[in-house]
């Protein structure tokens, strides 16, 4: 290596000439579409830059430009991943707009699917945490079982990822036959595979040793930093959107809210493990309580022609009202909040009464989360870099929105 080359390297701002920088990515699967900017002095981490602008699909923009209801397919291509709860806070914030109050019965679906959703993202993160920690079978493990729960999600909705499952005054689809039984047998296995996750993987002396005490977020710094979901309720905060807004049937329901205090690595994948006990406990009441009745307002069913609606209450299946495709919002602005599985999503509608939002604007949990890249990693081998990236299940596309 040329002198010249390695004088490039330096970085005089960060220290004397023995700082250097690396950059790590855009890499899938690891860093996604995103760069680090990771300076060293030798293997000590002195900064980090988390470099996000790597997608640039400006949903926010292309919202506003369309009509609302087609903003539902748009905004769920934030979190691919778990997009139901991507796009549930907007559907809420919809309606409150356009004062329609969904049935009972769809409250219960989509908090169905939420906690489907979560199960599925907790095991994508869990996964991709593995496979930086060079853990394969963790990563395999993780990713075969979350095709169970995306096929239970395609027999509720017929979609594999982007369901579209919620629209304002209901949703799309009601129980499909058989569900119970196939939830319940999912339930089992993944009951018996989270207690073979913590043999292989977490209570593993290697995975442990390169989890516990690293990247350790405290409480107070926690706060102050504005983090949410599973990052936030490891370092000892108890807050969770589902049960800081009313949505879904949640208010109906009991589940805890797992919370850690030691704030590491190991500490926020624990968390996230407790949680997929949680959505299971939570699914298995609303497969007990859901109450019969239909899956729509009626406030938009009447509009249906006669025979429309008929078929509609006899399959389940709503087809939109004609009216959706040009459904104009009142004037005003409107607010709402859901749990995702890498915490809150916000969403802030302002309608100026036409057919499309005048303006939408979100605010994403790997958003507020991104700033830990910055905060937790300096002071630390660069070998921890992985693992506490891994432990925060951050989400690049949802973060440049």
């Amino acid at each position: 290596m040329s002198s010249e080359f390695v004088s490039s390297r330096l970085l005089f701002k960060e220290g004397d000439e023995s700082t250097y920088e690396l950059f790590i990515g855009p890499q899938h699967p690891s860093s996604g579409h995103m760069r680090f900017i990771v300076r060293l002095k030798g293997d000590i981490i002195v900064s980090v830059d988390p470099d996000i602008g790597y997608v640039h699909r400006t949903m926010e923009k292309l919202a506003e430009g369309r009509e609302a209801i087609k903003a539902i397919p748009l905004l769920e291509r934030l979190t691919i991943i778990d997009s139901h709860n991507a796009t549930v806070a907007l559907v809420t914030a919809l309606e409150r707009l356009l004062d329609a109050e969904p049935p009972p019965r769809a409250l219960y679906l989509r908090t169905l699917l939420s906690e489907i959703n979560r199960i599925a993202s907790h095991l994508y993160g869990m996964g991709i945490a593995g496979i930086m920690l060079n853990h394969s079978t963790m990563f395999m493990w993780a990713f075969g079982d979350r095709e169970v729960w995306i096929q239970l999600a395609e027999e509720l909705t017929g979609a594999r990822l982007t369901h579209t499952y919620s629209i304002p005054g209901g949703v799309r689809r009601d129980l499909p036959q058989g569900f119970k039984e196939k939830f319940e047998k999912a339930a089992r296995y993944m009951e018996k595979r989270l207690q073979e996750y913590m043999k292989i993987f977490l209570l593993n002396p290697q995975i442990a040793s390169r989890y516990e005490g690293v990247g350790i977020l405290k409480k107070s710094e926690a706060q102050r930093l504005g983090i949410v979901g599973p990052n936030l309720r490891a370092s000892g905060v108890k807050y969770d959107a589902r049960l800081a807004d009313d949505y879904g049937a949640y208010k109906e329901l009991e589940f805890e809210v797992p919370v850690r205090e030691e704030g590491d690595c190991m500490a926020r994948m624990l968390v996230r493990v407790e949680e997929i006990k949680q959505s299971l406990s939570i699914i298995r009441q609303v497969l007990e309580k859901m109450p019969s009745g239909p899956i729509f307002a009626e406030k938009y069913l009447k509009l249906l022609p006669p025979k429309t609606r008929e078929q509609v209450l006899k399959t389940g299946h709503v087809k939109f009202p004609g009216l959706f495709a040009s459904l104009k919002l009142p004037a005003g602005e409107a607010v709402a909040r859901a749990e995702m599985g890498h915490g809150e999503i916000f969403y802030h509608i302002v309608s100026d009464g036409s057919t499309k939002p005048y303006r939408l604007r979100v605010v994403t949990p790997s958003f507020r989360n991104v700033i830990l890249f910055r905060y937790l990693p300096p002071g630390h081998r660069f070998m921890d870099f992985p693992a506490i990236y891994g432990s925060l299940d951050y989400f690049p596309p949802e973060a440049d929105r």
